[in-house]
């Protein structure tokens, strides 16, 4: 009988290996699916994505979605190293908490030619906007025009005001924020 019993656990253990292997194998994927595609031509794509949130402003709620997209109908960029990416709209939708609308827009690069200099939007993709704060003068969003692939940012500030208008302006960087600590 001892010597029937390793013949048995030998083959669990084995089988047990096996499956732990195609477990890592099946996380690799899922990481994968995550990163930003690229078609079969070539050109590179981010990744689809949309957030909601409620957000209270003087006393009201409002539930804010963001909803960003890469949009072949838009042009395209290259890289400096050739690489080709398709450029993203994001959509923001305000709406008050009885359901009325208070702002509704969708985004492009060109949205923001009055700030962003023309020849940096040649080269960048929307790349991003998320709410930031609530301030005595709206909903406060910071959204960013990009080289793709890279640091180089143009950063933006959107507000919406209680009456559903808008504005827009460069942010300001950190450095220009805050003074320096003096010693």
């Amino acid at each position: 009988m001892k010597r029937i019993i390793p013949y048995f656990i030998l083959p669990i253990f084995l089988l047990c290996m096996s499956a732990c292997n195609n477990k890592s194998s099946k996380q690799e994927k899922k990481g994968t699916i995550t990163t930003d595609s690229v078609d079969s031509s070539g050109i590179q794509k981010m990744q689809e994505s949309k957030s909601e949130q409620t957000i209270k402003m003087k006393g009201i709620s409002y539930h804010v979605v963001l909803h960003r997209i890469a949009n072949d109908t838009l042009s395209r960029v290259k890289t400096e190293a050739g690489e080709w990416f398709t450029d993203n709209t994001i959509s923001l939708q305000i709406t008050r908490n009885n359901g009325g609308k208070l702002f509704s827009k969708t985004f492009t690069k060109k949205s923001f030619s009055s700030i962003v200099p023309a020849d940096f939007l040649s080269h960048s993709i929307l790349e991003g906007m998320v709410f930031d704060k609530v301030t005595e003068k709206g909903l406060s969003f910071a959204a960013s025009v990009c080289y793709p692939q890279t640091d180089l940012y143009f950063p933006l500030r959107i507000t919406i005001k209680p009456d559903g208008s808008m504005g827009m302006a460069k942010e300001e960087l950190m450095e220009d924020t805050y003074p320096e600590d003096k010693e």
